[in-house]
């Protein structure tokens, strides 16, 4: 389980405005792609730019964000 920052924000309305997430203790602004609930959480696509869609996922029992494998498919230069 890797454990990451994300900076996002819930509308009254119950969307998720994914804004940026943290990569190796650097803060990537991202766009967001489609998203879904299911017993493990809600998944969120998410897309650094240049870069490929990652899945992040926030679980409920913990209210904490998580890459979906385990480890960000990003890497910075």
């Amino acid at each position: 389980m890797t454990t990451i920052g994300v900076d996002c924000i819930f509308w009254a309305d119950g969307r998720l405005q994914i804004r940026r997430v943290e990569v190796g203790g650097e803060w990537l602004d991202v766009a967001q792609g489609r998203q879904w609930l299911d017993p493990t959480g809600r998944h969120v696509l998410v897309m650094p730019p240049g870069r490929p869609v990652m899945e992040i996922v926030l679980r409920p029992n913990t209210l904490t964000w998580e890459w979906k494998n385990g480890r960000p498919q990003v890497q910075l230069v």
